[in-house]
């Protein structure tokens, strides 16, 4: 079940990053995106603990570390993809 979960998330976050979003459609681009996951990475996971320096770790690393904590920090899907994007985006 963890793996499955694993893979959901990395394939998520490729389709996303892989994918031109714009304002029109709704969506929301790769930078707004960065942005909102800083945002929601200082508050949300800076609440329970000192925030790791996302250097510290790959983007696998990353995967597997916002699959366990974005369901601690209650966030959704779509906030957790822009944590991994902000993390991954500044390693």
């Amino acid at each position: 079940m963890k793996k499955l979960l694993v893979m959901a998330i990395a394939g998520s976050a490729l389709a996303v990053s892989c994918t031109q979003k714009g304002i029109a459609d709704g969506k929301i681009t790769k930078a707004e995106s960065i942005a909102q996951g800083k945002v929601i990475f200082e508050n949300s996971c800076g609440k329970c603990h000192d925030l790791p320096n996302p250097k510290s770790h790959t983007d696998a690393q990353w995967t597997g570390i916002v699959n366990a904590m974005a369901p601690k920090a209650k966030l959704t899907d779509a906030q957790g993809t822009m944590v991994y994007d902000y993390v991954t985006a500044n390693n």
